[in-house]
């Protein structure tokens, strides 16, 4: 887990608030959290690849996916270690770990220890930080 991350694709705000959309900008670029059982694919169930909204960074496949309950997608295991970085975060009075896309930097959500085998992670993922590709 780190307390830094310096990210591979870097643009200006400015850049930021044009290539997003003003939900996606609160989500990846300041942190946000959409409300629970709100935004998209926390009910989907087709076969795919998730990617960053940001920067299309592959970060979950759907064999991964599994209905936490908890009103955002939720994941065991990411496509590949290296596409996303774990940050400690204490705001809020909560100790917690932190899920950001390892290519742009964007806060995707939170990993949480109470997850299903084989990992035991739920990787709580925003839906407004990602977007979706269906398998063909």
């Amino acid at each position: 887990m780190s307390d830094v991350i310096t990210p591979k694709v870097q643009k200006t705000d400015a850049e930021w608030r044009e290539l997003l959309t003003p939900e996606q900008y609160r989500i990846l670029r300041q942190a946000g959290t959409e409300r629970a059982f709100t935004g998209p694919f926390w009910n989907s169930h087709e076969k795919g690849l998730y990617s960053c909204a940001a920067c299309h960074e592959p970060l979950f496949v759907s064999d991964t996916k599994f209905d936490s309950g908890c009103g955002w997608p939720s994941y065991f295991e990411a496509v590949n270690p290296e596409a996303i970085t774990e940050i400690r975060d204490v705001s809020h009075g909560m100790v917690r770990t932190e899920v950001r896309c390892s290519n742009c930097g964007g806060h995707l959500g939170h990993v949480f220890p109470d997850g299903p085998p084989p990992t035991g992670l739920r990787y709580c993922i925003n839906g407004h930080a990602m977007n979706f590709e269906a398998m063909k």
